[in-house]
């Protein structure tokens, strides 16, 4: 795919990317706990790996906030943040994050992340955005407390310290944030987040000149990069850093993929690709090996730089690959310039990403339209800002999953009645017509699977008791999945509605579920002239089984059969 063209259009799109992953880097690596630069590296070796082994044109991989929050959070309860320990902790789950995500590709497990609801995907952010918010709070106004605290416990410090906020501190974050989303808003091709750093450092250097104001006392700056380049590090991996990372890492492992492959197909759904998530995982999986021995934390695709990516023009992952390139000449150009940059005005452009994370019209709409996806976001969101963040993760799965398999295991269950058009087909509920006092006629959506059948056994063993009801006509156009269970379940009724002198009916079952009851032999038991495929009139054949004398004295004519004569055959008086 690689030409001039091609390189060209690649070469402006890197050159994009890398002065958009600058900053971002740098503040990402501030979210983890880590040193500036590994923020920086994590955009390098990983990027290039990531592009070059993953199936999508356009994904850029490389820090993400998410990632970043969870390290921070997970991590800093075994170590103190930014400290050599806490460093090798990181690095060393950095590897086991890349071996699950491989040995998930090479499994060919791309599907899981169909697993992780769009919901819990929401909650999880929304929940990640505030607690970014809570970690730098110290820093945006300036109050003393300890570092690796609780949501909880910041929000208790934060209340505390309102009479001890340091205004000079404020006015820095304020600038910066207010100028970013100035930027952002009004000239969105612009680097928004290089232009509000300016703007903070600015303010901070203009203070400084103010005579009276002591402000050298009140800003920190951003400790200067220790190293350029990314050097070749083997993590150290001991029994004990994989009794303290393992649970953490599959975590890790699990956002990352559902990251890189929802982003890559967002981005493939422009660009018109197709995405092989069994591919995506096993370029992200050497792409976080890689990276753990390069001194890159764990990294995943990125929404902002893969979408500036495609906009930029890119047209092949060389893109990806140049990006790191001109990042690593970048950073040996401005690195001496970071040591200017005060942590107010970080605090404030993480403010400004930390807001981006949070999908208010997405809460919104799911607030509104679905309960169950309701209580999904809920506990996923409180269980990211009061419990741990691999913990949400869990949760919201498995919460997804439980009221999915609620859902799917109680199939919706309708009466209907044959619509009376001469040249119909079909079963409706909306015939107004009444119940036939012999014949029950319903349809089941959903699948007959080992988890719907005790509701729709109830349903059938309901029919029958509350009426003298002994036939039942199951439109089966709905069914789209019957398993052993359910085939045993069609055969017990079967029996049982023979056993009362009726019998079980089914119209319109799908071809894949009549070869499953033919190969498990059960298609005999329900009995072959009781399976009546699409356009067959099924009434016709049913309706000479029903009990004449019954039908005699009844009045309703629900069939069109019974307006001309009885099911024994004789003529029908009309009704006096």
């Amino acid at each position: 795919m690689v030409n001039r063209g091609t390189l060209r259009a690649d070469a402006l799109a890197g050159l994009t990317g890398a002065v958009l992953v600058l900053p971002q880097g740098v503040a990402f690596a501030a979210i983890a706990g880590l040193p500036p630069e590994y923020g920086l590296y994590a955009a390098m070796i990983p990027a290039v790996i990531a592009a070059l082994w993953g199936s999508s044109w356009h994904l850029v991989s490389g820090p993400t906030t998410a990632i970043s929050i969870v390290v921070y959070s997970t991590v800093s309860g075994l170590a103190v943040p930014g400290t050599p320990e806490y460093i090798r902790l990181v690095l060393a789950m950095t590897l086991l994050v890349g071996v699950f995500q491989l040995a998930m590709g090479l499994a060919r497990l791309g599907a899981l992340v169909n697993f992780i609801s769009h919901t819990v995907v929401v909650g999880f952010t929304a929940g990640a955005g505030l607690l970014i918010i809570s970690t730098q709070v110290r820093h945006f106004f300036g109050i003393d407390m300890p570092g690796g605290i609780s949501f909880a416990e910041t929000l208790q410090h934060t209340l505390a310290g309102l009479d001890d906020i340091d205004w000079i501190a404020t006015a820095i974050g304020m600038v910066t944030l207010l100028c970013g989303l100035l930027v952002k808003r009004r000239f969105p091709r612009l680097p928004h987040m290089i232009i509000a750093l300016l703007a903070g450092s600015l303010v901070a250097a203009a203070l400084k000149l103010v005579p009276g104001i002591d402000a050298a006392g009140h800003i920190r700056m951003v400790q200067a990069l220790s190293g350029l380049v990314p050097s070749f590090t083997p993590p150290e991996i001991t029994l004990e850093t994989l009794r303290k990372t393992l649970s953490i890492a599959l975590a890790v492992a699990m956002l990352g993929l559902t990251e890189a492959v929802s982003i890559a197909r967002a981005i493939a759904g422009r660009s018109e690709q197709r995405i092989d998530g069994n591919q995506e995982f096993i370029g992200q999986g050497l792409s976080n090996i890689a990276g753990s021995f390069f001194s890159a934390y764990a990294s995943s695709g990125s929404f902002n730089r893969s979408g500036a990516n495609y906009d930029a023009g890119a047209r092949t992952p060389l893109a990806a690959v140049l990006s790191a390139l001109f990042l690593l000449l970048i950073v040996l150009l401005v690195a001496p310039l970071l040591q200017f940059l005060p942590v107010p005005a970080m605090a404030g452009l993480l403010f400004m990403v930390a807001w981006g994370l949070i999908d208010i019209p997405q809460m919104r709409a799911i607030l509104r339209v679905s309960r169950a996806e309701a209580v999904v976001l809920l506990v996923t969101l409180l269980a990211t800002l009061f419990v741990e963040l691999e913990f949400a993760i869990y949760a919201g799965i498995l919460l997804s999953l439980m009221l999915y398999l609620n859902r799917t295991s109680h199939p919706v269950i309708r009466d209907v009645k044959p619509d009376p058009a001469d040249d119909s087909y079909h079963y409706s509920a909306d015939t107004g017509l009444p119940d036939c006092p012999q014949l029950k006629c319903l349809r089941i959506n959903g699948s007959l699977f080992f988890g719907a059948v005790d509701h729709v056994q109830q349903a059938l063993l309901e029919i029958g008791e509350r009426t003298p009801q002994k036939h039942v006509l199951v439109v089966a156009s709905g069914i789209n999945f019957v398993d052993v269970a359910g085939a045993e379940l069609m055969v017990q009724e079967a029996r049982r509605r023979q056993r009362m002198g009726g019998g079980l009916y089914f119209y319109r079952l799908k071809d894949e579920v009549v070869q499953l009851l033919e190969r498990g032999g059960h298609i005999d038991e329900i009995g072959r002239d009781r399976l009546f495929p699409v356009k067959s009139r099924a009434l016709a054949a049913i309706y000479p089984k029903l009990d004449a004398a019954q039908c005699r004295d009844c009045t309703l004519r629900i069939f069109r059969e019974c307006h001309n004569h009885l099911p024994d055959g004789s003529p029908r008086q009309a009704p006096t």
